[in-house]
């Protein structure tokens, strides 16, 4: 390849979008692209695919073709392209005669180097006359998973794309993208566009910036009041199974006071397009939604998703917690389990038209979502084992990483459970088995003479709830599995026998550890605020001016320059230009710690707080101030005088924390750490001594 092409590409990374180098897979892709070849790439969401067919196109002769699925998709990912002067346009139903007329003279004369149209559009004779009058570079399909019928949102629309491809008289690369393929999805991709292994790009389906929590046995409606109190100025996504559910939220919420949207299909189309333009640009923080909504929303600062109800698949699940954190900022997918979510996507399926062999994969891939639920593992490990990733790495932080307590030994439990199911020869299913173990006197047990078994009541102290959710626990982990129908019976896997002879122990933990609350950043809010203004006054989402990582990271070095701003991630030259002093006006007053605001910003704010003056923190602690004083002097409580010592040690400043904890007591922090990790420090606070304290943790690990 051509140096100066992927010099080019390098080039145009930096200036246009301001980023110094690619991510994982980017660079590889872009390069084969470049090159020519055909290439299906896999990359999480929030992974940078739109990038991998942007650069490319803008180095590049003539026009990217770019085939996305929904309107909105489309409508945002122009809109952003035009944000950075690169031309881009779409053309789809919502545009008239006329100005899908003007749309197709300006790409005739080679105005835009991105043009977004739907699979649907590739066969219309006014388009396949547009392509005798262009020249195709590359033709990028992105959310291909729908080319797929075993995909979880498979589009029949989708499967003209390869015979389309087949036809073309120009000589194209192609470029697949999606984010959740399954290895037989994958399969499918290089099937029909004759894609060999080699040229796949896989980069990992891991979002380390995620944390993912599922809530059994909670009530829902406190959890969710609770959790969004605490998260009032972020952004997020609620999803919920039926259209009456996510009105009933809705209506709850916003009695409450919430800032708060709904959508799903039941609404009209100006109603949808309303709110979600009303949640796109911050104006409503929440939204309340069916899986219809998000496919197409490109929103980068949305900080958690809440799944009150459980998807019906992990694709589809991953895909709508991957909404979350777009930007590679840390955010949480929580997700309300209860049994009868389960029957609710059982009774969807059982109401659906698939053919017989598509109901048994639904079935099949909701108890797979249901082992997610209930699965002992690392639950970010449980999903890329789905994916086929192979791999022993827990992330760490999860709800069953950072479990508090010690696991039960429930071999002996487990035992009776699976000589129950071997004792009914696999013929019954969750329920009969529960009421078996628990001695229940049903009458249907008494029918089918279920009490002679030599089992019965052998858990009679236990319920029968509990013994059905330890049922899905030894499901999730494998040790049983459901068969694939609508009555689904338990069958014995490989995994018992060795419990069975006693040879292997089942280890059961059942508490959790509440998370760490977190801090808040005076400077990163005020830029948030003077973010949403210019937003609105340039008509566009605020995350289109920055990301949420571009303005912590601003939070976090002050720069006060336009050669400081400059090295900021995300901070390219158009952006620069047309935003940079604005910033700058709020950073220079953090810099120099005087917090007074701009006439810009004074009609949106009340004021700051003295919390971003940690330089100052750390400048008087390093002339001898003691935390104490420091307290006193600042009047902000002993937690965060030492965050700002934290952050200042950790960006360069030396203040040698760890010399001011015993010794004794940092041998023992340094051991305990290394035993259960350093994601959270409360796990480490309950294996030392009472008497040391979490600033001596703080202080020794530099957290």
């Amino acid at each position: 390849m051509e140096k100066n092409k992927l010099q080019l590409a390098q080039e145009k990374l930096k200036s246009i979008y301001g980023y110094d180098q690619f991510r994982d897979g980017q660079r590889v892709i872009i390069e084969q692209v470049l090159e020519g070849i055909d290439t299906i790439g896999i990359m999480p969401t929030g992974g940078g695919k739109s990038l991998c067919y942007q650069i490319p196109a803008l180095v590049l002769p003539g026009v990217t073709l770019v085939i996305s699925p929904l309107i909105s998709l489309m409508k945002d990912q122009v809109d952003a392209l035009n944000e950075l002067n690169i031309p881009a346009t779409y053309l789809n139903s919502t545009l008239s005669a006329s100005e899908e007329s003007t749309r197709q003279s300006r790409i005739k004369e080679g105005h835009y180097k991105l043009v977004y149209v739907a699979p649907e559009r590739l066969n219309h004779p006014s388009f396949q006359h547009l392509l005798e009058h262009i020249s195709l570079s590359l033709v990028a399909i992105d959310e291909a998973h729908c080319m797929s019928q075993w995909g979880h949102d498979f589009r029949p629309s989708y499967l003209s794309v390869s015979s389309w491809l087949d036809e073309l008289s120009q000589k194209v690369t192609v470029l697949a993208l999606t984010a959740t393929a399954t290895k037989q999805v994958c399969f499918d991709l290089q099937q029909f566009l004759h894609i060999d292994q080699q040229n796949v790009i896989t980069t990992g389906f891991e979002r380390t910036n995620l944390t993912f929590q599922v809530k059994k046995g909670v009530s829902k409606q406190k959890f969710m009041s609770s959790f969004l109190a605490a998260r009032k100025n972020e952004s997020g996504i609620i999803y919920a199974s039926t259209r009456k559910e996510v009105e009933q939220i809705f209506d709850e919420l916003a009695s409450k006071g919430f800032d708060v949207a709904c959508y799903h299909g039941g609404m009209s189309e100006s109603q949808r397009s309303a709110n979600q333009e009303a949640f796109i640009h911050d104006e409503a923080k929440i939204i309340v939604a069916t899986n219809a909504f998000g496919m197409g929303i490109d929103k980068s600062n949305v900080r958690y998703i809440l799944h009150y109800n459980l998807p019906r698949t992990i694709e589809a699940y991953y895909q709508e917690a991957g909404r979350a954190g777009r930007d590679g900022e840390a955010s949480d997918c929580v997700l309300l389990f209860s049994p009868q979510d389960v029957r609710t996507q059982s009774f969807l399926i059982e109401q659906s038209d698939r053919t017989d062999d598509r109901m048994e994969m639904e079935y099949k891939k909701l108890q797979q979502m249901t082992g997610f639920c209930h699965t002992e593992r690392c639950l970010q490990q449980y999903i890329l084992h789905y994916f086929g990733e192979d791999t022993n790495k827990t992330c760490g932080k999860c709800s069953n990483c950072v479990q508090a307590g010690e696991k039960v030994d429930r071999t002996k439990e487990a035992q009776m459970v699976f000589s129950t199911v071997k004792r009914v020869r696999e013929r019954f299913g969750k329920t009969m088995i529960a009421q078996i173990l628990v001695g229940s006197s049903n009458q249907k047990i008494k029918q089918l003479q279920l009490n002679d078994v030599s089992t019965y009541g052998l858990m009679k102290d236990w319920t029968q709830k509990d013994v059905a959710e330890f049922i899905d626990i030894l499901m999730a982990e494998e040790y049983l599995r459901a068969t694939g129908t609508s009555y689904p019976t338990i069958q014995l896997t490989e995994k018992t026998l060795p419990v069975l002879k006693g040879e292997e122990q089942l280890f059961i933990t059942e508490t959790l550890a509440p998370a760490e609350p977190q801090e808040q950043d005076d400077v990163f809010e005020a830029l948030r605020q003077l973010r949403k203004q210019l937003s609105t006054d340039s008509n566009i989402p605020p995350y289109m001016v920055f990301s949420d990582r571009t303005l912590k990271e601003m939070s976090r070095y002050i720069p006060v320059t336009m050669d400081e701003l400059s090295e900021i991630s995300g901070v390219g030259e158009q952006k620069k230009e047309k935003y940079g002093q604005a910033f700058l006006e709020v950073l220079i007053q953090f810099k120099n710690n005087q917090p007074v605001l701009s006439e810009r910003q004074s009609k949106k704010s009340s004021g700051f707080s003295k919390k971003g003056q940690y330089l100052e923190t750390a400048k008087r602690f390093k002339e001898g101030a003691s935390i104490e004083q420091l307290v006193e002097a600042f009047s902000l409580t002993e937690q965060t005088i030492v965050k700002h010592l934290i952050r200042a040690e950790q960006e360069g400043i030396e203040l040698q924390l760890a010399q001011f904890v015993k010794e004794e007591h940092r041998l023992l922090i340094n051991e305990v750490a290394k035993e259960v990790g350093t994601d959270f420090l409360k796990p480490i606070k309950e294996k030392l001594p009472d008497h040391i304290t979490y600033q001596e943790i703080r202080f020794t690990l530099g957290k």
